[in-house]
């Protein structure tokens, strides 16, 4: 009897190791799903490694619904003081956040500087992109408070108002670019460094604006390197991984044409620096990035204000699109292609294009 039950204690033993060996391994982190749960599988919705997407895997759209125009014009925003007052240069904080609303509802999307120099542009189709940029490093701009022991974004400054409003809508994006001077960025001297990196790490951008607001029109080449040199290069102490390359000219003034070789790329104390994208102070939208007219090295913008006596503001360029839709830059929805309308097909550099497709179609 012993030998008996012995032998089927065996056999129960081997086709219980049998089982385990053909079930399917767990990893060690991974919870066992209950009932009426997914496991992702691979190549499978759920699985975070997803398949990259070719031009044929692009959801058609209908083309007279949607009306896309990508050689249309791009409105640049230029805001320099955020604040509690409204003035020439500087915008409210509550403003500040209408404006915001005022691009969301009319069909405005974030992106960056750098994205948008590069055609790199990727909204849904049927919206528009647009671009905010933020001269001098205010305050106001990028403010950190202490609240129960804790530093943390003040809500009244703009890079609080942006993360605000992007998580109420996180489709509307969260792209900027800050044209910051020194010795002070941000004008919190302990916060410096913090600030840097976190914006970077939120997605957004720093950007020349000289060493010390300088006016390069004023300065020899050795002046003029030393003002954007400096600045990349004190920023390179904060952030020794991140390349600064687009400049904001301060007070929109450029060098004397014989040191403007300069303002684009030079020399300080050994370090190299390189300016992308030069920007003006301008009251005009830019061009879309595959127009025969785009120049980066004088890339327009539009301040963002609704003072009544100006005529060339953000309002005064929105209203402009909202009555001249065929003017404004409608996105196809396809990172891979450039759609344009055939009445807009002159304005395309083919040269521009890159690895994309032009598509031309018929506007009824």
């Amino acid at each position: 009897m012993i030998k008996s039950t012995t032998v089927i204690l065996i056999i129960l033993s081997l086709l219980l190791i049998a089982a385990a060996c053909t079930a399917p391994p767990q990893p060690v982190d991974t919870p066992t799903p209950g009932t009426g749960e997914d496991v992702p599988q691979s190549g499978t919705p759920g699985n975070e490694e997803q398949q990259p997407q070719g031009n044929d895997q692009q959801e058609e759209i209908d083309l007279q619904a949607v009306k896309p125009n990508e050689a249309g014009k791009i409105m640049i925003l230029m805001y320099h003081v955020i604040g509690d007052s409204e003035g020439q240069w500087s915008r409210r904080w509550d403003n500040f956040e209408k404006d915001l609303e005022v691009l969301y509802d009319k069909g405005y999307r974030l992106v960056s500087l750098g994205d948008y120099v590069s055609n790199n542009i990727n909204v849904e189709a049927g919206y528009t992109p647009v671009v905010l940029t933020f001269d001098d490093g205010t305050q106001g701009q990028f403010n950190i408070i202490e609240k129960d022991g804790r530093l943390e974004v003040d809500p009244k400054s703009a890079v609080g108002i942006l993360e605000n409003f992007h998580q109420k809508h996180p489709d509307f994006g969260l792209e900027a670019t800050f044209f910051v001077y020194y010795p002070i960025p941000f004008r919190q001297k302990e916060l410096v460094e913090y600030k840097f990196k976190y914006l970077v790490e939120k997605g957004m951008d720093i950007g020349n604006h000289t060493y010390g607001h300088a006016n390069l029109g004023t300065l020899d080449a050795d002046g003029v390197q030393f003002q954007l040199g400096k600045m990349a290069a004190e920023t390179g102490k904060y952030l020794p991984d991140y390349k600064v390359n687009t400049l904001a000219l301060p007070y929109g003034a450029n060098s004397k044409e014989q040191y403007r070789e300069y303002v684009y790329e030079g020399v300080y104390e050994g370090v190299k620096y390189q300016n992308d994208v030069v920007l003006l102070v301008g009251s005009n939208p830019a061009p879309s990035p595959v127009d025969g007219k785009f120049n980066p090295q004088r890339t327009p913008r539009i301040r963002a204000t609704d003072d009544p006596t100006i005529s060339t503001g953000m309002y005064d360029w929105i209203e402009h699109f909202d009555d001249n839709p065929h003017d404004r830059y409608i996105s196809d929805g396809n990172p891979n292609t450039v759609t344009v309308p055939r009445d807009m097909e002159d304005r395309v550099d083919a040269s521009r294009l890159g690895d994309k497709k032009l598509n031309i179609y018929d506007l009824e």
